[in-house]
This record gives C-alpha cells, sequence and structure tokens, in this order.
C-alpha cells in the first residue's frame, strides 16, 4: 500500500520510516530523495507501506480516501469503528481494506529536443514506459506540400517495443516552432495536399512502426472548423485496419466557447471522429501569465465536466503536466517563467525556504523565496497530493486514462502512485 505522508515541523526521513516500519532506504527510492535527505514542513512524501493501516493528514476525509483506495467510505468506517459521516482527525488511525485498481490507458509524450536524441531522455522513456500504454513521439511537422519534418528517433522504436507500448506517432501543425493557423488552413482547404499527407503519415507509421496516430493541430482558424473534422474523418478512413486515431484538444468547458484557439475545436463532432481524445488540462498557470498553479483540479474537473456531455467517456484522456513554473514577482507582463520538474521544485523549495504550502482549493503546492540579491519569486508545481487528486478525479468521472506532458521530466512519486491506483492496460 502506498500513503502519502505531509511532513510535519521537527520530522526527518529516519523518523517517518520509524513510524511506518519501512526501510529508509524505501523512502528515500519512493521520492527520489538528495543526501543529505534533508525534508521540510508541508512536503508530501510517499511512504511504500505493507499493511493495511493508513493515519490521516492534513485535508483527508473518508470520501476522498475511498476513492483513492477504491473502495466505500462505509468499509474504511466499518473496519476503523467509525461512523461514515466522522470528521477526521490528523494523525488518527484508520483501518482499509484490500486497495481495488481499475484499469486505465496512459499515454507519455517524448519530445526530443537535440538530434542524436539525449541519452538521459532515452533512459527517462525506458524507465517510464512500462508504466505507459502509449509512448507518444513528438512531433512530425506537417509541411505545406504533405509532406511531413521528422523528429529524430533514436533508440525510441526499440524502447517502445521492449516495453510493449503503442507506439504514437504525433503529427502537428508546427512550423520555425510554433503553431501555424495558415499551415492548416493550407493543409485543410487542399483535397491534394490532404491525400498527399495521409499518405506520408501512412507510408512513415508502417516504416517505423506506429500503429496509433494522434493529430495535434492548434491553433485552427475558426473557419476552418469544419475542414478540420472532414480532415480527421479522411485520415480515420483511410488509416490501415488495427491503427487507433486520437486527436489533441484545446481545454474548453462549453461549445460556444469563443477566442482564437477554441472554436475550431469541435468536442463533439472531434469525438464521433476520432478512438479517443486527449485533453491538454493544463496551463492555466503558463510561462508567460502570472504565477498560479498549471493544473487546479477545479478547473480541470470543469473541463472533464463538459467533455463527458458531448464525448463519449471512455473516449476520453486528460493530460497532465509533469513540469512546474518559478516566476519572479510581482509578475511582469512580457516576463517568463522558468520551467521546472516536480522534484527540482522540491529540491528548490528544501535550498530556499522552510515550508512547501498548499492550496486546497486548486489541490496544488506551493511556496515563495527571495535570491541574494532580494529578487522574489513564486513557484507552483505538482506533487504526490496533487497527482492523487487528478487520479481520484478519473476515477470518480470512469474516464479512458491520463496523458503525460511530457517525459523527461523526474517526478518519481507520479509513476509509485500511479501503479499503485492503477492496472495500466498494455495494449502492443
Amino acid at each position: 500500500m502506498m500513503q502519502i505522508h505531509v511532513v510535519k515541523s521537527g520530522e526527518t526521513v529516519m523518523s517517518i520510516a520509524d513510524f511506518y516500519g519501512v526501510e529508509r532506504q524505501a523512502l528515500i527510492n519512493s521520492n527520489a530523495l538528495v543526501a543529505p535527505y534533508k525534508i521540510i514542513k508541508g512536503q508530501s512524501l510517499v511512504v511504500p507501506t505493507t499493511g493495511n493501516e493508513y493515519f490521516v493528514q492534513p485535508g483527508d476525509n473518508l470520501y476522498d480516501l475511498a476513492l483513492t483506495y477504491g473502495v466505500t467510505s462505509s468499509q474504511i468506517a466499518t473496519l476503523s469503528g467509525i461512523s461514515p459521516y466522522a470528521t477526521l482527525n490528523v494523525g488518527q488511525k484508520l483501518h482499509l481494506p484490500p486497495r481495488k485498481k481499475r484499469n486505465i490507458e496512459s499515454i507519455g509524450y517524448l519530445q526530443p529536443t537535440s538530434n542524436p536524441i539525449k541519452p538521459a531522455l532515452e533512459e527517462s522513456a525506458r524507465t517510464e514506459s512500462k508504466f505507459l500504454t502509449y509512448l507518444a513521439h513528438f512531433s512530425f511537422d506537417a509541411k505545406r506540400d504533405g509532406t511531413l519534418t521528422e523528429p529524430p528517433l533514436g533508440n525510441i522504436p526499440q524502447i517502445a517495443r521492449d516495453n510493449r507500448c503503442i507506439y504514437m506517432m504525433v503529427v502537428s501543425n508546427l512550423e520555425n516552432g510554433q503553431f501555424s493557423t495558415s499551415l492548416a488552413t493550407d493543409i485543410l482547404q487542399s483535397p491534394a495536399v490532404q491525400d498527399k499527407l495521409i499518405n506520408t503519415i501512412i507510408s512513415t507509421a508502417n516504416k517505423y512502426g506506429f500503429r496509433e496516430v494522434n493529430i495535434d493541430f492548434e491553433d485552427v482558424a475558426s473557419t476552418d472548423r469544419v475542414a478540420y473534422i472532414n480532415f480527421l474523418n479522411k485520415v480515420k478512413s483511410r488509416l490501415p485496419q488495427g491503427f487507433i486515431l486520437s486527436a489533441t484538444l484545446i481545454p474548453k468547458t462549453s461549445s460556444n466557447q469563443k477566442g482564437r484557439f477554441y472554436e475550431a475545436h469541435d468536442y463533439a463532432n472531434i469525438g464521433r471522429v476520432v478512438d479517443f481524445v486527449v485533453i491538454m488540462t493544463y496551463d492555466w498557470g503558463w510561462q508567460g501569465g502570472p504565477p498560479m498553479a498549471v493544473s487546479p483540479i477545479d478547473q480541470v474537473r470543469k473541463v472533464i465536466n463538459y467533455a463527458k456531455t458531448v464525448i463519449p467517456v471512455p473516449k476520453i484522456v486528460m493530460g497532465q503536466n509533469l513540469y512546474g513554473f518559478d516566476w519572479k514577482v510581482p509578475f511582469k507582463q512580457g516576463t517568463m517563467a522558468k520551467a521546472l520538474s516536480a522534484e527540482a521544485a522540491t529540491n528548490l523549495a528544501i535550498q530556499m525556504t522552510n515550508e512547501i504550502l498548499f492550496d486546497n482549493k486548486a489541490k496544488a503546492p506551493h511556496f515563495r523565496y527571495t535570491e541574494s540579491n532580494g529578487q522574489k519569486h513564486e513557484v507552483w508545481f505538482e506533487d504526490a497530493r496533487s497527482i492523487q487528486a487528478k487520479f481520484n478525479l478519473i476515477k470518480q468521472e470512469n474516464i479512458r486514462g491520463i496523458s503525460y506532458w511530457k517525459l523527461g521530466l523526474p517526478f518519481i512519486q507520479n509513476w509509485e502512485l500511479l501503479e499503485a491506483n492503477f492496472n495500466v492496460v498494455k495494449r502492443a
């Protein structure tokens, strides 16, 4: 069993390991702790416990615990000798029935930024592919003549095969590093270019062993809304038998949502065409905006709740960021935050401050620190608590699964908890 423990003042790795009766090294490994293993108040740790005892943490309630462990509130209450409506106290000991796990699909996106691919990125793909249904290679950039610009592949096709991952080919409208509205229009308004592009996609997929095609066309003009659906229909009809087609969607909360990025992504009609959709439920807090949670649970829930009204639930995959951002504050328009992994953010907090705070509405950790030159910073990132909240949302809404952007950003707590919460389907 996995328990999330929120560090209190004065606790150490040794004292926490002793309290739960686990090996110190197991606690270190499950959280990628760095020598000399300093921890701070408010930091969340994943504890690999072996029994059925659970010790209540700040913010816990029976409903969320029941979701986490795949049981009912009544079962926990009965085993623990308390009322199902009882208020829980931090540190209170509960007894849990055996955990029940449901099947989900998971996707890990990989974006090489060098040629050849950096060994560390290949190693991340190798390590994390065992937790994935699909290994998604970003991006095969569509060109105006219907050909593709290929990313470096390195050993990724073999890594996908070795780990029984369906190898996903991501086709985008990236041009010069940016999603291009005019490129999308040139493709979507030309049947000849579309035919050539689809032929290129199929031949490339067969060449490298892809069996899933993900169309990631973003910043598509609203006037191309119907043309985009027709293009997806054409791709679907032309793909060889056994291939899977998915589409990436901007997060929306209504069918008539206005704005440059939203209008061409018709959830209902795209959902009818493809085998599943990947919704990018992140970047409320983004590099060029003011500091806030990257994927606040309340906002993610609104998007998933809307998607369920127009897309079959088994077709919905929720996006999840593996990164956070470090903003200089006060925020100034035109400045860009620094991206960092969950583990890098935690280590920065340990180095620069003495407490990690947690926003219960967003279900997201954050902290502030000041450089030696007086520059203040605010950091929002992901931890075990924030990722468990997303896992509980997946269970509550019974959607298909989760998609990670992107591999190469260390977050061992996520993978430990993914395995503890779900049976990840392997279809390859």
